[in-house]
Order: C-alpha cells, then structure tokens, then sequence
C-alpha cells in the first residue's frame, strides 16, 4: 500500500503545472502559462496583476500556491479552442453549450436538469448568505433590483465606478455573474465529465472565486478544457486531472479547503463521501447525488449497509428513507473529524436523491449525534413503523448529558396485525431541511422568472418542501393502508380530514404523491380505515383467520372518524395547481448506460435489453452434436434425442425404457 501511495504521490507531482512553466503537450506543441491567470494562483487575496501578498513580501511563491493536479491538455485550452468541427455535437443547457466530439459520444442526459438547475439555485442563494457578511451583494441577471451598482471586485476600487451607499452610508460592492470575486468562494465539481455543471457555474452564479472541474480520465479533461475555453470561462474554471478523493485529501494537507464541493457520480458517492467532509471548509455547502436507489430503497439491503452503514427496508417510504441514509453517513463520517452536518434541502426527485448539507467543527454538538440517528421498526404485514433512537440526550440547566437510549418500542410482533417486524437504520431522525433557508431560494425564484428551464418544477417541488411536517420522519400511503384491508381508497381530502378532526397534524411529502406524514400514533390511522371500513364494508367471509387485515378489522375502532372535507385540508401547492411531481418526459429517460473507461459511450440500456432477451430460455438443440448414447434396453446405440437406430422412435420395436433422452415412446 506504501508503494502505492508513494507512487500516486509522484504521478499527481508530475501532474502539477509550476509556476511560469511552459506546458509541452503530447503533440509536441509548446504553450507559455495563460496571460489571464499567471502561475495558475488562485490566491484568495490577489490583485489585478496575479500576485499574492506573499510574492509582494519576496516569500517564497509556493507557500500560499493552491497546488492543483492537472494534466498538460487541460491547460492546453488554448489549443483546443476553436469552432466546432464536422460531426461534432453541441449541447446547450442554460447558458452554457457543451460539445462533444460526435453523436454517438454524448454523455448528457437531459433529465437531469432539474438537478443542475437546482444546484445553481441552491448555491447562488448561499453564496449570498456567505457574502452578505462580508458587506457584498450579489447581482444575477434578470433578478428584480434595488439600487444596486455592479463593481468588477477584481479590480478593487479602479473599476472606475462609485459603489452606491447603503442605508448606514458605507460603501456596498457587488458581485456580478462572471466576474472573478476575490472574496468569493471556490468551487470543486470532483466528478466533471464534460464540466457542464462546472460552466453552468461560471456562467449563471455570481460571487465565484474559483471552479475547480476535476476528473480521472485524460479524454475528458480535454473535452473538458475545451469546453472552458469555448464558453469564454478560462478566467474562473480550471480543468484538473486527478482522482477526486486524493485531490480532496491534498487539498484538506494543503489547508486550502474548497467552500463548496459537489458530488455527482455514476452510482454511489459513498467512497468520497470521507474526503469530501474533510475537504470542504468550516461552515461549507456540500452537494451530493445518489443515483444507486436500487440499493437505497431496499433491494439489497446488505450492499446499503456496506456503502452507508445502514440497512435499506423496502418499504413504501423506501425514497425518504434513502434521504435520511445518506444523511446519516455523512454526519457519521463527519463525526470521526469533530464535524457534524446541518442539512439544508434533501431532495428525492426522478431516480436519484439529492442533498445539500453544510459541515461544521464542535466537539460539544458531535456528541448528540447519537440522539439525531434512529433505528425503524417496520411490520410486514401492515406496514406500521416505530422509530428506536440510538441516543439519548438530557439537559440539566445549560448543561447536557447523553446516554444510551432505551427500548425496543414494540414487542416481538406487531400489535395491530400480529406479524414481524424488520428492523432498518441507522438513518437521520431530525429535520431534512432548513425552512428558512427552502424559503429564500423560492424567493429569488419568484424575483427572476424564466432563470432556470425548469424553474417551473423547482418552485413547485420546494413548495410542498415547506409544508412537509419536519418533525415527523417517513410517511405512509394511502393506497398501502387500504390494500392492508381490502377496502375502497379514500379520497386524500377526506383522509386528511379525517386526522385534522382528530386534532392531529398531517402534510404531504414530495417524495410520493398520495403520501400522508403525519404526528398522529398507527392506532389512530387504523383506527380512521376501521371507520372507513364501516362506511365501505369487506366481505369478511373471504378472509384468511391470519390476514393482517383479519386481525386488524376484528377489533372495535376507539375514535369515530368524520370524513366531512375542511378547507385547510387541502395544501396550498395543490389549490395553487403547482408542477409537484414530474410527467416522463421522454422516453427511456432514466439513467444513462455508464460511459466507458478509454472515452465515449456504451451500447445503450435499450440495445442490452434486446440483446439480453430470453438469455436463459432453453434453445432447441440439434442432436447432430451430442454423444451416441447407447439404449440401456436392447443395447442398440441411438443418436442425439432421436429414436432407437433399432426403428423403435420411427414404427419400429419399441425398448420399453423411461430413460429421458431415449425416444422410443414406450408407455
């Protein structure tokens, strides 16, 4: 293991572009170092000339220079510049346009849109926060404005114009979308394939310092430098060739963290999720996608463990549950550094799930993360679920003490339909999202209309964020809860009617449709089926004695439900008509065939399918190929699966034998 770090030690050396060195590409075609970005510093405090107070003090350069692993076609993006060729193909998404060097190598998959289109929402609204307490504004194109003046940050006060005076009368700059803000953040998109999401940055989020487009493959660095400079962004995106994790890992040594990192992989992020917590600054954003919901929603629930440390349930809040396990590897990885996560949005949407959570150091609060993580008990039968806390934690005065939780909440079968139970988790028992946080990126959705290509879905899906009940992990469904009994489903209003008269809170979830959260206990949802059981009655003759439903019917409801529709039952986004939950946009569109090691793309997920049909069916056989077996019978030596060479499978004697592969017919 040595060897092999000391090794990828020396690659990643190699890799590093020195200050005013020129670069020799593998064509032989020499380059001097970018007139824009001298010695590549990306130093948090350089002047308009590219030097860092360091260099102007005569210390030594390398002491405050973010050392970046890249590869000589990355920094050769002036050589890759150029108009687009014959046969190449141009994407366009937001204001940015990707080319690819034919159709048939096209790695984008336009459904995953709404996930960039959110990331730059989420970003440009915590950026605002982490400036607004620097005393900078920032200004996005088509956003409504107060008086705002936009200063080129960059150049400091030479830019030639008055920043205008805030209401205490000090100087207030702003920071506008392509400018490169010296007190503004840098990003890291470790996993950048073509580096849409890296230009979609550069191009439509402001207060940007620095992006950093990673990847391990040399053919898409290169792609990925010439897309850079083909989008007129080489002033604020740098391509790197490295492998994310030990990039993250220098970065952390080199305590230059990245304020904001995003994790988009194919598949599961769970390898990086140790260096990313480590590499991401004090109070920083990270981002990640999981796109391996096969293995989060309970299909194997051995791998979620291996991957996440928890196990997966299939059950119907299966795409909740993946939320709250991703969570909870984060904060359990976290917690090995004294940091811990505060979520800000966690988003289940299409066939990934999608997290921005930020990452904080305190000792004091990492010992109640044991209280945060909770165990779910969930009955086979009928689907009811407990919650068993890992932690417990108990204030005395302003001091706290934390202690092993107790239990189990439920005994040895379920008490409404008497069958087992599963037992899933570790996964995050507290809130999913900041509310105060969801609310101002509405907000500045609602100031800039038409920023985004689906911002119509983005403020429909945050909406019903909002009105999600945070306090009350995982949700049921009202068609589970019907089928339990064999009933008639009722409507949503009437359901939440139902619990509203009770005196019960209830809410929606965006990550199902008919789903119902609410702080009401499983007796009492069983309690209202029972009565809407009466008003729809189940021929109870057809059930079986140990049927959930059996059980859970043979007992006498305690609470007279009323159905009688309330105006507040029905939420707001759905009285507002609001785009909640996507249509298939296309067909096939789910996740795309993952592309191959040397560059371009694998046969698509349709061709394999086809390719795959009747894989294991039986095929005829021709018996010209297979052994002459003889006839156990009369010792006569017949071919293949055809008769006896004696005439007996042809009208002949027949041998009388059962043997399978004999065809003489006997009885």
């Amino acid at each position: 293991m040595k060897a092999e770090f000391a090794l990828l030690a020396w690659f990643m050396r190699r890799c590093i572009r020195q200050p005013g060195r020129t670069v020799t590409t593998g064509r032989g075609r020499r380059f001097p170092p970018p007139k824009d970005l001298p010695a590549r510093k990306l130093c948090p405090s350089k002047d308009m000339e590219g030097q860092c107070p360091q260099e102007a003090n005569g210390s030594h350069p390398e002491q405050s220079e973010e050392r970046l692993p890249t590869s000589d076609l990355a920094m050769d993006a002036g050589s890759c510049a150029g108009p687009v060729q014959t046969g190449e193909t141009v994407i366009a998404e937001g204001k940015a346009k990707i080319i690819f060097p034919s159709a048939n190598e096209v790695f984008y998959n336009p459904v995953q849109e709404f996930n960039r289109d959110l990331t730059c929402a989420v970003i440009t609204e915590f950026i605002r926060l982490q400036l607004s307490a620097k005393g900078i504004q920032i200004a996005v194109p088509g956003e409504e404005k107060v008086e705002k003046v936009v200063v080129d940050l960059s150049e400091g006060e030479e830019a030639g114009s008055e920043p205008a005076p805030d209401e205490e009368g000090a100087a207030r700059a702003v920071a506008a979308v392509g400018e490169v803000c010296k007190e503004g953040v840098r990003i890291l998109e470790a996993l950048a394939a073509s580096g849409l999401r890296s230009i979609r940055f550069a191009k439509e989020v402001p207060g940007l310092r620095a992006v950093v487009a990673n990847d391990f493959s040399s053919k898409a660095v290169e792609l990925m430098a010439r897309n850079v400079e083909f989008n007129g962004v080489g002033h604020l995106v740098t391509s790197s060739l490295a492998d994310a994790r030990m990039l993250m890992y220098q970065q952390k040594a080199e305590k230059h963290p990245f304020d904001i990192i995003d994790l988009d992989p194919y598949g599961s992020p769970a390898t990086f999720l140790d260096a990313a917590v480590q590499a991401v600054s004090e109070g920083g954003l990270l981002c990640v996608t999981c796109t391996d919901m096969a293995v989060m929603a309970g299909n194997s629930g051995e791998t979620c463990y291996s991957k996440y440390g928890a196990m997966s349930i299939k059950g119907k809040f299966c795409h909740e549950m993946a939320l709250r396990i991703i969570l909870h590897s984060l904060d359990l990885r976290a917690n090995c550094y004294q940091r811990y996560i505060v979520p800000l949005l966690a988003v289940s949407a299409d066939f990934y799930i999608r997290v921005f959570v930020r990452v904080f150091t305190g000792q004091a609060t990492v010992k109640a993360s044991a209280s945060k993580q909770a165990l779910v008990y969930n009955c086979v039968g009928c689907g009811t679920h407990h919650f068993q806390r890992l932690g417990k934690m108990t204030s005395h005065g302003s001091n706290f003490k934390y202690s092993a939780a107790s239990g189990p909440p439920v005994g040895p079968s379920c008490e409404h339909c008497h069958q087992r139970h599963q037992l899933g988790g570790p996964m995050w028992a507290e809130p999913l999202h900041d509310p105060a946080f969801v609310q101002r990126v509405l907000s500045a959705l609602g100031s800039n209309p038409g920023r985004f290509g689906t911002q119509d879905r983005i403020q429909g899906v945050l909406s019903m964020v909002t009105e999600e009940l945070s306090d009350v992990p995982l949700y049921y469904t009202l068609d589970c809860l019907s089928s339990t009994i064999h009933c008639n489903t009722p409507s949503l209003l009437q359901f939440r009617s139902a619990l509203l008269h009770a005196g019960y809170r209830v809410s929606l979830s965006h990550a199902c449709k008919n789903a119902i959260k609410t702080d009401a206990p499983p007796s009492v949802l069983w309690d209202i089926m029972r009565c809407w059981e009466r008003l729809h009655p189940v021929k109870r003759e057809r059930l079986s004695d140990t049927s959930p439903a059996f059980h859970i019917l043979s007992v006498e409801p305690t609470l007279q439900a009323s159905f009688t529709v309330r105006e507040d039952a029905n939420p707001k986004s759905r009285k507002q008509g609001l785009k909640r939950f996507q249509e298939n946009p296309e067909a096939y569109w789910g996740p795309k065939a993952r592309a191959k090691a040397g560059g371009g793309i694998s046969t698509s997920l349709q061709d394999k399918r086809k390719l795959h049909q009747n894989k294991r069916k039986e095929r005829a056989e021709d018996g010209g190929h297979l052994k002459n077996i003889p006839c156990k019978r009369l010792k006569e030596v017949r071919t293949g699966w055809g008769g006896c060479e004696s005439g007996g499978g042809s009208g002949g004697q027949r041998c009388g034998s059962s043997w399978p592969r004999c065809g003489c017919n006997t009885p």
